[in-house]
């Protein structure tokens, strides 16, 4: 029995280890470029759009932060739907195994 707690407990360790990686990661940006840079967008370490931008000559200044705002949400909704269909994936890779609340798979 003390070979299976000792188990547990490095399982409890590495995902404690796993929790602070992705809260580093979702802190972390990068930003990627199209067009020679006419249009930005930057993605936080878990792939959520958190900026967008488009350059004027590209549409209507007026409508510029609308275009943006619709872009990111775009993106953001096609993210939501591939995390739960990733989810969905894992939960039958899983076959019906009783993980724990939080324990997100893969890795």
């Amino acid at each position: 029995m003390k070979d299976l707690s000792q188990m547990m407990q490095k399982v409890q360790e590495m995902q404690s280890r796993m929790s602070e990686a992705q809260d580093r990661l979702e802190e972390m940006t990068v930003t990627g470029q199209a067009g020679g840079g006419l249009v930005t967008v930057t993605l936080n370490g878990k792939g959520a759009m958190t900026d967008v931008t488009v350059d004027d000559s590209l549409l209507k200044p007026e409508e510029k932060e609308i275009v943006e705002d619709l872009v990111t949400a775009a993106h953001n909704d096609a993210r939501g739907k591939v995390e739960q269909m990733v989810a969905d994936q894992m939960k039958d890779v899983a076959g019906g195994l009783p993980l724990p609340p939080g324990f997100k798979m893969p890795f």
